[in-house]
């Protein structure tokens, strides 16, 4: 269920173009490679809005996984986390406990969440797919005031 902001569990059954998409990703050559994927499928569907994030929240009480998937536009970084941590557990390549959900702040008072990808045993990544359109890389996230468009380099 979506309705759990802090921990959602993983669906034993996905909806049916949502399974199609993890058995593609399962074909990854391995979890770098996953993960990079489905960053870039999630990052190209979905995106955070400031503005959005406070009025949209009504929004922290879907329940249905079928519903969010068929959506493109905005989500909360907490919606956009599910759907990670979904696609990348059952692609295969990662496990429950290699993907995990940190909190922060935004401009000093907005919580924000963002992921932990553990790649190998001594490599873990930051994931912050709302923090995407606002130039955050994967490898960061948004944090104080890390949350500003920056300048595209030629």
């Amino acid at each position: 269920m979506l309705i759990n902001l802090f921990l959602k569990e993983i669906p034993l059954d996905l909806p049916k173009s949502m399974e199609i998409v993890a058995k593609k990703l399962s074909n990854s050559t391995g979890k770098k490679e996953c993960l990079e994927r489905t960053y870039d499928l999630l990052g190209n569907k979905y995106r955070g809005y400031r503005i959005k994030t406070f009025i949209r929240s009504f929004d922290f009480f879907t329940d249905n996984l079928e519903s969010v998937w068929n959506r493109t536009g905005f989500l909360h970084c907490m919606t956009l986390n599910y759907l990670m941590r979904v696609l990348l557990i059952k692609s295969g390549h990662f496990k429950e406990e290699d993907v995990r959900q940190r909190w922060t702040t935004i401009w000093l008072f907005s919580p924000h969440q963002y992921l932990e990808v553990r790649l190998g045993r001594d490599k873990i990544i930051n994931v912050d797919l709302w923090g995407r359109v606002y130039g955050i890389p994967l490898g960061d996230y948004a944090h104080g005031f890390n949350s500003m468009p920056r300048a595209k380099l030629s």
